[in-house]
C-alpha cells in the first residue's frame, strides 16, 4: 500500500469516532431518558431529581423517567449509571455522599472520579441539624447537653453508613463530645419519617426536605451547617452562632452521565440542566427548599469535575481518619 494512500486511510479511522459521537449528538435523545435517583422515594435526592426531570423533558423533547435504586449510601444505583451505556439515555442525579464520600468507604466495582461524565452541577447547600419535635431542647446547646445526659438512648438517623448524615453524625459527636446510636436506613426519606414520628432523636438532612417539615412543626430545626444562614429560613441559626464553630458541611447535587459519553450529548444535558435553573418557577420551587443554586459558569462540566476533585481531596483524609467503614 503507497504511504499516501495508508497515511489516508489511518487519519479516517482515527477521525471515526468523533464523527460517530457527533452523528449520535446530533440525534440524542431518540428515545426517553432514565435519571437513576440512587435513594428513595421522598428525600432530598428524590425531590431534585424530578424537579429537574419534569423541567429537562421540555428542553430535550424526550420524557424523563425517575427510577430509584437505592441500597449501599446510593452505591448501587450509582453503579448502574456507571455500566450503563454512554449514550445520554441513562444518567444519574449525584451528590456529596455518591461521588465523593462513597469512594473512602466502599469498595466500590466503578471509579467515583473516572467513571462518570460530569454533567452540571445543580445545587448547593448545608444541611439542617433537626430532631423529633418532642425533644426538650430548645436549641443547639440544649441538645447537645440532653446527648451528653442521654448517652445510652440517644440515636440519630442516616441515609447509610457513610452517607452525608453518616459522616456528619460522626463529625458532629467529635466536636460537640456526644455519643448517640446511629441508626441506617436506605435513604433520607425513610430516616425522616422515623424522626418526624418520634421513633429517631435527630438528624442531619437536606433542607429540600426538612424546611417544610420543620416550618410545619413536625420536627424541630437547629442549625445549619454553613457560615452564613439560608436565604429561604433566616430565622434558623448557623451553627457559629448555635455554639458549635467548625462543623461545616455542604450537600451538593449534580448530574452525572457513563464514562465516553460522547460530548455532543453532554453539552445537550448540560444546556437542558441550564435551561431548567434558569426557569424562574423552578429557580423559585428550589430556593423556598432552601437549595442554594450556583452561577451559570459554575454549572460547566469542566466547574463539576473540578469542583468534586477538590472534594475528594478535602474529605477523604477526614472519612478514613474516622474510620467510617461501609458493611
Amino acid at each position: 500500500m503507497k504511504r499516501r494512500q495508508f497515511l489516508h486511510l489511518a487519519s479516517g479511522a482515527a477521525a471515526q469516532p468523533a464523527l460517530s459521537g457527533i452523528a449520535r449528538g446530533q440525534s440524542y435523545p431518540s428515545r426517553p431518558i432514565t435519571m437513576i435517583v440512587p435513594f428513595a422515594v421522598g428525600g432530598g435526592s428524590d425531590v431534585v431529581g424530578r424537579i429537574m426531570a419534569e423541567q429537562m423533558r421540555e428542553t430535550l423533547g424526550q420524557r424523563i423517567t425517575v427510577e430509584n435504586v437505592v441500597g449501599a449510601a446510593g452505591s448501587i444505583g450509582t453503579g448502574r449509571v456507571a455500566r450503563a451505556a454512554p449514550d445520554g439515555h441513562t444518567v444519574g442525579l449525584g451528590q456529596w455522599g455518591t461521588h465523593v464520600l462513597n469512594g473512602a468507604v466502599y469498595s466500590l466495582t466503578y471509579d467515583v472520579l473516572n467513571d462518570f461524565e460530569p454533567v452540571s452541577l445543580i445545587t448547593d447547600s448545608p444541611l439542617v441539624v433537626v430532631a423529633r419535635k418532642s425533644l426538650p431542647a430548645k436549641d443547639l446547646t440544649e441538645l447537645i447537653a440532653w446527648l451528653k445526659a442521654n448517652r445510652e438512648k440517644a440515636s440519630q438517623g442516616t441515609s447509610g453508613v457513610g452517607g452525608p448524615s453518616h459522616v456528619a453524625g460522626v463529625l458532629f459527636q467529635q466536636l460537640s463530645g456526644t455519643q448517640f446510636q446511629f441508626v441506617p436506613y436506605r435513604g433520607a426519606g425513610p430516616a425522616m419519617q422515623d424522626v418526624a414520628a418520634g421513633q429517631v432523636d435527630l438528624m442531619f438532612d437536606s433542607p429540600a426536605t426538612s424546611l417544610s417539615l420543620a416550618r410545619a412543626g413536625i420536627i424541630k430545626a437547629y442549625a445549619v451547617t454553613a457560615k452564613r444562614r439560608l436565604a429561604a429560613a433566616p430565622e434558623i441559626p448557623t451553627v457559629e452562632e448555635a455554639g458549635l464553630p467548625g462543623l461545616h458541611i455542604s450537600l451538593w447535587y449534580a448530574l452525572f452521565a457513563p464514562r465516553h459519553t460522547p460530548r455532543p450529548i453532554i453539552d445537550k444535558l448540560n444546556a437542558a440542566v441550564g435551561g431548567a435553573l434558569g426557569n424562574p418557577q423552578v429557580r423559585r420551587r428550589l430556593v423556598e427548599m432552601g437549595l442554594e443554586l450556583p452561577a451559570r459558569e459554575q454549572q460547566t462540566p469542566e466547574a463539576l469535575a473540578a469542583y468534586q476533585k477538590a472534594e475528594i481531596e478535602k474529605w477523604w483524609p477526614i472519612v478514613k481518619a474516622a474510620g467510617i467503614k461501609g458493611e
